[in-house]
Formats: C-alpha cells, sequence, structure tokens
C-alpha cells in the first residue's frame, strides 16, 4: 500500500526552494514552506482526532492556509469536501446533514450559525479567517514541520464534491486517488506544463477546475502559481507579461476582450490560454486570437469526471469544440433511449469510461446505478457530436442545466425556492445567453395576485435569503399563463425564444 497523490504532488516538493504561490501582496510561498504549513495543519487535524476516511468540509476563503488543507487531506488519508463560500446557510446545511463530516472549517462570521447544525451531526468547527488566523492555526509553531502520511490505496476516496441534481437534490461526487492523479497526469503531459510555468490562478479552489485541474496540474509540474485570490482585472492584466499560462472560465476572457489593454504585445510571453467551466462561444474565441494571436485551448470536464477532452496543444484547436477525448479516456455517442452506439455525425448522449470517472454517488446507491451503463460507461447527461477529425462538440444537455460564468446552476432550485411563495401559481426558470457569463437565469412567473411589484420584492428576498448570489434570476418576467404542450408540459424552449 501508499499514496499515490503524496507521492506524486507532494513528496517531490519536501526540499524544494522553488516559489510555489505569488500572493496579491506580492509575498511568495515556496514548494517546501507549503508543504511544511500543510504538515503542521496535518498534525493538527490529527492531534484532534482525524483518522483516514473522516470528511472534512471546508468553507474557507482562497489562500495559501486553506488550499494547505487540501495538502493535509491528502497526508492524513481524510475525504477533503470544499464548498462554495457563498453557500447559504440553508445550502450549507444540506451538505453538512448529508456528508457527516469530523471537522468543518469556516470563519468567525459564520460559526456562530454553525453550530446548532455541527453539533447535530458530532462535528467540530475550527475557524479559518481571511487572514489566516483561527484555531485551525493558533497552535501550529507547537507542531513538526513534517508528517509522515498514511497510507491509502487508489481505490480509496480523496473527495467529495457536491454537484447540484436537476431535482434540486444535490449529489456527492466520490472521487478517489487514482481519479484525481490520473487526470492530472493526463493533462500536465498533454499541456507540456513544466516547471518553468508560471499559471495565473484566478479561479476559486472550491471545484474541480480550480483545485484539481489547475493546482494538481502545477504541482506535478512543479510549475509556479500567480495565486489571485478573486477575481479580478487589474491584477491578470498586471500578470500576464511574466507569465505563461492561464486556466479561466470564457467569462475571464470576454472580460479581458472588453479591455483596450489587451493586446499581442501584452500577451507574448504567455504560451497557453486555457478554458473551461462553461462554452467558449465561437465568437469569443476568434476575436482573442485576432487581438492576441494566441488560440484559446478548451476542454470539456464535469464534476464526476474531472476532464475529458481537449483541444490539443499541438494541434488544430477548432472553436467551438472541446477536442478529442484525452489519451486514457474512452468517449462514445449512444442513443439516450437504447443506448446503442451511433455513427460519427449523429448527435446523442455523451457516455465515458476511463480512470477519471468517479466511484459513484455518496448515499446514493440506485441514482448510481442509474447513471452508469453494465459496461462500466458514465452516462453524463450531456449531448455531444463527434465530427470527421474526432473532435467533439457539446450541442445541448439533456436536462436544463444553466452555467453561468463557470457555475453550474439547475432552474428547479430556483422555481421550488420561488414556488414557496403563496401568490406563486407557476413558475418556470431558462437560462438566456448572456455576453459576460455566457448565460444567465431567468424566472418566467405566474401569480395569483395583481401586485406584481411587491410580488416581485418577495420572490426576491426569499431566493436572496436561500440561495447563493450567482443563481439569483437575473430578470424577472409576470406573464398570464405558462405555455404548454398537448401533454401539458411546460414548453421551456418556447421560453427561452421568447425572452433570449
Amino acid at each position: 500500500m501508499s499514496n499515490i497523490l503524496y507521492e506524486s504532488l507532494l513528496e517531490p516538493h519536501l526540499n524544494n526552494d522553488k516559489v510555489f504561490l505569488v500572493h496579491d501582496d506580492n509575498s511568495q510561498t515556496t514548494y517546501r514552506e507549503f508543504l511544511e504549513l500543510a504538515s503542521t495543519v496535518a498534525h493538527q487535524l490529527s492531534e484532534i482526532g482525524i483518522q483516514p476516511d473522516d470528511k472534512l468540509i471546508v468553507k474557507a476563503s482562497k489562500s495559501k492556509y486553506s488550499l494547505a488543507l487540501y495538502a493535509a487531506s491528502i497526508l492524513t488519508g481524510s475525504v477533503y469536501i470544499p464548498l462554495n463560500t457563498t453557500y447559504t446557510l440553508v445550502e450549507t446545511e444540506y451538505f453538512i446533514k448529508d456528508a457527516k463530516p469530523l471537522f468543518i472549517i469556516c470563519d468567525d462570521s459564520s460559526a456562530k450559525e454553525l453550530e446548532k447544525i455541527s453539533s447535530s451531526v458530532d462535528a467540530k468547527i475550527l475557524i479559518l479567517n481571511d487572514d489566516g488566523s483561527g484555531s485551525l492555526t493558533n497552535d501550529l509553531d507547537f507542531f513538526p514541520n513534517y508528517f509522515k502520511a498514511v497510507d491509502r490505496n487508489a481505490n480509496d476516496l480523496a473527495s467529495l464534491l457536491y454537484t447540484s441534481g436537476t431535482t434540486g437534490q444535490s449529489k456527492g461526487a466520490m472521487l478517489t486517488q487514482e481519479n484525481l492523479l490520473s487526470n492530472s497526469q493526463s493533462l500536465y503531459l498533454l499541456w507540456e506544463i513544466n516547471e518553468k510555468d508560471i499559471l495565473i490562478h484566478a479561479l476559486p479552489i472550491f471545484h474541480t477546475h480550480g483545485l484539481f485541474v489547475a493546482v494538481n496540474t502545477s504541482l506535478l509540474s512543479g510549475a509556479t502559481i500567480r495565486f489571485i485570490k478573486n477575481f479580478n482585472l487589474d491584477l491578470i492584466i498586471e500578470a500576464i507579461p511574466s507569465s505563461t499560462i492561464l486556466m479561466g472560465v470564457p467569462t475571464f476572457y470576454t472580460r479581458l476582450l472588453k479591455d483596450n489593454r489587451l493586446n499581442s504585445e501584452l500577451t507574448k510571453n504567455m504560451r497557453l490560454f486555457i478554458s473551461g467551466s462553461a462554452p467558449l462561444m465561437t465568437e469569443t474565441h476568434i476575436e482573442f486570437e485576432k487581438i492576441t494571436g494566441h488560440q484559446i485551448l478548451e476542454r470539456y470536464g464535469m464534476t464526476e469526471t474531472n476532464m475529458n477532452s481537449s483541444n490539443p496543444y499541438n494541434g488544430i484547436r477548432k472553436p467551438g469544440t472541446v477536442g478529442l477525448p484525452l489519451n486514457d479516456i474512452d468517449i462514445i455517442i449512444t442513443n439516450p433511449d437504447t443506448g446503442d452506439i451511433l455513427n460519427q455525425g449523429e448527435v446523442g448522449m455523451i457516455e465515458i469510461k476511463g480512470p477519471n470517472i468517479f466511484k459513484g454517488y455518496f448515499n446514493m446507491p440506485e441514482k448510481t446505478k442509474k447513471e452508469f451503463r453494465p459496461n462500466g460507461y458514465f452516462i453524463t447527461g450531456d449531448m455531444g457530436i463527434f465530427d470527421e477529425d474526432g473532435y467533439l462538440t457539446i450541442v445541448g444537455r439533456e436536462k436544463d442545466l444553466i452555467i453561468s460564468g463557470g457555475y453550474n446552476i439547475y432552474p428547479k432550485e430556483i422555481e421550488d425556492t420561488i414556488n414557496e411563495l403563496g401568490e406563486v401559481l407557476e413558475c418556470a426558470v431558462v437560462g438566456v445567453p448572456n455576453e459576460d457569463l455566457g448565460e444567465v437565469p431567468i424566472a418566467v412567473i405566474v401569480t395569483s395576485s395583481r401586485k406584481k411589484e411587491k410580488d416581485l420584492e418577495n420572490i426576491k428576498k426569499n431566493i436572496q435569503l436561500k440561495l447563493a448570489k450567482f443563481k439569483n434570476p437575473h430578470s424577472y418576467f409576470f406573464i398570464d399563463e405558462l405555455p404548454r404542450n398537448t401533454m401539458g408540459k411546460v414548453q421551456k424552449n418556447k421560453l427561452r425564444d421568447d425572452y433570449s
């Protein structure tokens, strides 16, 4: 037995004095310092009872300390569960009660409201504030700066990432050591990431893209990360001349294109711009190349699978496509009803098989069974098509998922929140195109009253209380009745057309 994540990502850097993180205040953290910090955090967690397979929920701001928690989870063999820091108390309560973690890491402002929930599952709250202070870090100086990593099998759980379901119920995707490592190795080789690279990291670290893609590939290669706490256009532009890679979502690129500082001279030292987490518009790809001389490299991934395909680093990058399957991953297009494999050029369900595929949904054996074919292929819910060169294009989603600025939004969750109000008879939430965020949710509502302004005020208050800001509809429309087909099903396609 061994610990492949530790051996591949962390152990090579125990005595590495190269800069790993460059922070917003221009301070630096070397690889050695980061590993020492992670080791003292691991000792802290171990001292207060963490064991392999125990769960660790982290709802803390992006910092070297919150990133060190991920490394500490690898060292201790615990299961790392990062949460979006904008989740409301209602949303966070679900995750805590479902995962039943041993520890919850949060800041002082969240601790009090989480106390009752944490006690209901016997979880202990540890404080980690923006500035690195708190009960998690107070006594770190008393611990050794080396922690012997625990043994883990390749199939042992490394992380639990929650992804909303179309029913509104979030699902915990169980990701193993092999899932995370195999995918990172494929990407770092494909994109030729190396120790000379400097990655601009302005993504959050609570999802696959910012954590397992950006950080793991940097650890594998020994690259340096310009660790930007929040998306800041000025800081990104300031970092570009001295960097080599930017990993972002389409919103990064649409905002860069609106800034007249973006040009070929600014980007002359960059070698790779990567986009993911949401579809990149062909127009964005073309305009970016025209202004900078660089072709954005688009790839395709999911919470449950990490990355599945990528346009090539060396080769043709086709706008509007997500490239070719990664070298250890098999992607097929099937008939959604029968599961039969379709011919090249036919639109169907994207199904995937490989070492990147998650272990299943936590506490949901029936859901897991439903989403996998008997032959091991995972049914993604995305519809796609292969062209004559084997490039994959995502043409739509079987469900009504909205991807806004890289975040997944499921209409059912918003609809349920709106429908809680007595004056609302029914509503439908759909995604409409948005130049900045790709698409945004809008709500079309039927109410029983004539006081639309008061209704809207109540709806907005309830939404803001219950749901994270990125899920809030950008517009609200009141109509007399929702359009339906002969079977009584709401015609969301018509609503998208009417309000786009």
